[in-house]
């Protein structure tokens, strides 16, 4: 099996050496014959190529990668598109219909959380919704008709909701069968009601998952008040991504949030951190490697799952345990948990756990 490499930007390049030792110890404890390839992405593809993410990038990762782990990436600080600043993250997730952003929010009693019992999994529909630079066939779905006014347009298809909403389904039937919604159709009567009804139309496929549906604002609410009481969340892509941030920083911090973008029909998968390029600690070897680590392990998993590979699964447990296993002591721990573990050397512990050089 191929896999894509792209550092991308920030801390990016340190995160990937850190999560790539982990997953060279899985590959070998395994033997799941990987091969890994680094291609080029953000500052350095706009430096060499004049654009932050190349078409030709995106065809291989489509026709010759089994799987693509995406480094971070500081699209804020990027040119215009127009002079090549590209969302690398959108343009994967668009350019290879990465339709469903799987974001698992869980609380570990030895790390400090605000949701004591949490363990649910957030799916976010990724591919259109209200974000203007992936909601248009050509052009985007923000506008300024003149200086003082700014319009922006929400996409919400039949076809999306339809597929989210039966990714989430599925999920639930492995998990606690439980699936809620998350809508606003009191205000957005055609948008969020369009996603509403097809969420309810797909649940008739599922008797057995027990369904609900929750207004976002009150969710957001509830999911503070009694966070332990949920399985899958399933969203358009503007409330997914509040919300998964939300839940990850109740349940430890954000840090240690795990994401993969993928295509069940396709079978095209990319790990992804959900964390930011933090360019204000880049080069100091001192951020946390974990929730790229962690992506990387639901990339393994995901894969073995779609294929029916039990030893991608179970390189994908065995890193996750081997994650909770080191940062359960606090001498291993980064900086943002209370250690004083450098990147380098924290993925050093896991990918010694991962190979059964530390204890359980």
């Amino acid at each position: 099996m191929r896999i894509m490499t792209l550092p991308c930007d920030g801390i990016g390049p340190e995160i990937m050496a850190a999560t790539l030792e982990v997953v060279e110890a899985a590959n070998k404890r395994f033997d799941l014959g990987l091969t890994f390839e680094e291609a080029e992405s953000g500052f350095t593809s706009l430096k060499n190529h004049g654009i932050t993410l190349r078409d030709e990038v995106l065809e291989r990762a489509r026709t010759e990668f089994d799987g693509v782990i995406l480094g971070t990436q500081s699209h804020m600080d990027y040119p215009p598109v127009v002079e090549g600043g590209r969302n690398v993250s959108a343009g994967f997730r668009i350019g290879l219909d990465l339709y469903a952003n799987v974001r698992p929010a869980r609380s570990r009693d030895f790390i400090p959380n605000k949701a004591p019992g949490m363990d649910l999994v957030i799916m976010r529909e990724a591919t259109e919704g209200f974000y203007p630079d992936r909601n248009m066939y050509k052009g985007v779905g923000e506008m300024m008709p003149d200086p003082d006014m700014a319009l922006s347009v929400r996409k919400i298809t039949r076809a999306g909701s339809m597929r989210i909403c039966r990714e989430a389904f599925k999920l639930a039937m492995q998990r606690k069968k439980k699936v809620v919604a998350i809508h606003k159709a009191n205000s957005f009567l055609m948008t969020d009601g369009l996603f509403l009804e097809c969420f309810r139309e797909v649940a008739k496929e599922f008797p057995e998952v027990e369904a609900d549906d929750k207004i976002v604002d009150a969710f957001a609410a509830l999911l503070v008040r009694q966070p332990e009481i949920y399985d899958v969340v399933v969203a358009t892509n503007f409330y997914g991504d509040i919300l998964s941030d939300l839940a990850s920083e109740l349940s430890g911090s954000l840090g240690l949030a795990g994401s993969i973008n993928a295509n069940a029909e396709t079978g095209l998968v990319c790990a992804q951190a959900q964390h930011g390029s933090a360019p204000d600690i880049q080069g100091q070897n001192v951020a946390n490697p974990t929730s790229l680590i962690l992506s990387a392990a639901m990339m393994l998993s995901w894969l073995g799952e779609q294929r029916g590979v039990q030893k991608l699964m179970d390189a994908g447990a065995a890193i996750t345990e081997a994650v909770d296993r080191v940062i359960d002591d606090p001498a291993q721990r980064t900086r943002d948990l209370g250690g004083s573990v450098n990147t380098d050397q924290f993925g050093a512990f896991v990918a010694d756990a991962v190979a059964g050089k530390v204890p359980a």
